[in-house]
Order: C-alpha cells, then sequence, then structure tokens
C-alpha cells in the first residue's frame, strides 16, 4: 500500500487503520522528518511500514517511491493519493505561485500517483485507488475558488478514473471530507476558527471510512464518500468587496 501525504494529518491515521489489518504500507511525504515515529506506530499496531520522500510534484520521484514500494513490499494493492495544501485567497487578490503549487499538488499529485502505480495494478490485474478530495470538491463558497477548483477537479478525475480501469478489475473511491482537525488546518490561522465554531472530524474518522471501502467485496465499490462533521457549515472567507 502506497499513501501519499503518509506521515501526518488523515495520511497517518489511514496508515495506522490498515495496519491494524497487518498492513505494508510505504509512506510518501516531502519530508521524511518524524517518520521514526509513525513507523512505530505502525508497527505497533500490527503492520510495516516504510517512509520515503518525494514532491508529489514530481512524477519521477513519485514513480521511484512506488519502484521502492515494489522492491520491499513485492506489490502494491491500495494507492491512497491523499498529499493536498489549501489556500484562502480572492480571485483578484491571491499569489499565482501558491496557485500554482495548489494545483500541482492537489490535482497533478494525485495523477502522478496514479500514474506511478497504476501499471502495477493493471499487471496485477487488480488494486484499490482512493483519491482524498474534499466536500469542496462538491460545494462551492468565496474566498477558496482555486482550492475548491483543484478539489472539484479530483472528483471529476476520479470518476473519470474508475470507468477507464473497472474492467480490468481496479477500483477507484473518491472521499470527500468536511473540515478534518489535523495540523493543515489548526495551524492556519484562517481555517482554525472553523474547527472551534463546530465539532470537526478526526483523521480517524476519514481513515475509517476508506477502511470502510476497502473491505467491500470484490465486485462491490463505493466510488464516492463523503464524510462530514454533523453541524458543519459552508465557511465564507470573504465574499465582500
Amino acid at each position: 500500500m502506497l499513501v501519499t501525504g503518509g506521515l501526518s494529518g488523515i495520511g497517518r491515521a489511514v496508515a495506522l487503520a490498515f495496519a491494524e489489518l497487518h498492513g505494508r504500507l510505504a509512506l510518501v511525504d516531502r519530508t521524511t522528518a518524524g517518520a521514526g515515529e509513525v513507523v512505530a506506530a505502525v508497527a505497533a499496531a500490527g503492520g510495516e511500514a516504510l517512509a520515503l520522500e518525494a514532491d508529489v510534484r514530481d512524477h519521477d520521484a513519485l514513480a521511484g517511491a512506488a519502484a521502492s514500494a515494489i522492491d520491499r513490499f513485492g506489490r502494491i494493492d491500495v494507492l491512497v493519493a491523499n498529499a493536498g495544501i489549501a489556500d484562502q485567497s480572492r480571485a483578484h487578490a491571491g499569489d499565482p505561485e501558491r496557485w500554482r503549487a495548489l494545483v500541482e499538488t492537489n490535482l497533478l499529485g494525485t495523477v502522478y500517483a496514479v500514474r506511478a502505480v497504476l501499471p502495477h495494478m493493471l499487471k496485477r490485474g487488480s488494486g484499490h485507488v482512493f483519491v482524498t478530495s474534499s466536500v469542496s470538491g462538491r460545494e462551492a463558497y468565496p474566498g477558496e475558488a482555486v482550492y475548491i477548483a483543484s478539489k472539484w477537479g479530483q472528483v471529476g478525475y476520479a470518476h473519470a478514473l474508475r470507468q477507464e480501469v473497472a474492467d480490468a478489475g481496479i477500483r477507484v473511491t473518491v472521499v470527500e471530507p468536511g473540515i478534518v482537525d489535523t495540523p493543515l488546518t489548526r495551524d492556519n490561522p484562517v481555517v482554525r476558527p472553523l474547527l472551534e465554531a463546530t465539532e470537526p472530524l478526526r483523521p480517524g474518522d476519514v481513515a475509517r471510512a476508506v477502511v470502510y471501502a476497502y473491505l467491500q467485496p470484490p465486485h462491490v465499490l463505493v466510488s464516492e464518500l463523503t464524510v462530514r462533521p454533523l453541524r458543519q457549515k459552508l465557511p465564507d472567507f470573504g465574499s465582500g468587496p
């Protein structure tokens, strides 16, 4: 199993959930700083983990990570394309370089991760691809237009991919969480008030949804899962002039 953004937040929770199923995991992140704690936690939960450093915007680096995972574990049965970043800015005033990084990370990073593992899955005639999108891939609101565009792109890509690979025995599930209490959200002074205004999801809530889809019988596909806090309202990051 290969998880991008695998050393923190949702990715870490997914790793620990699959460790309980005795999974063998390649955890890919931009930096492996602090990887020892996650690898140890996976082992304690019953799994085995390999931490690999790669930026998902670099397809060659991701392909190398996938090759390392296959060398170590013999195969990749599951991909969780989870790495992502966010941006809160108005369409007339945001930083174009930040937007480029966001689209390359969220959308192209997903595409590149799939490209890195899919030939192996096609050869085996089986596999399960998870794309971590967001409720922002199904809904819109002011102040995160480019982030929303990247998440809608992930949803469209996942459904097109599903149709492309179904006959090859590969399942594709797009997961759309609402606000989740992770370092990405808690450390962001613009987003943190949203956490404090509701009872947010925890990373483990999303991980359980991924495991639920994974554990369905081979002929059953959960193609789309939206998981949101009970009382979460849509945000508004600035709709004024």
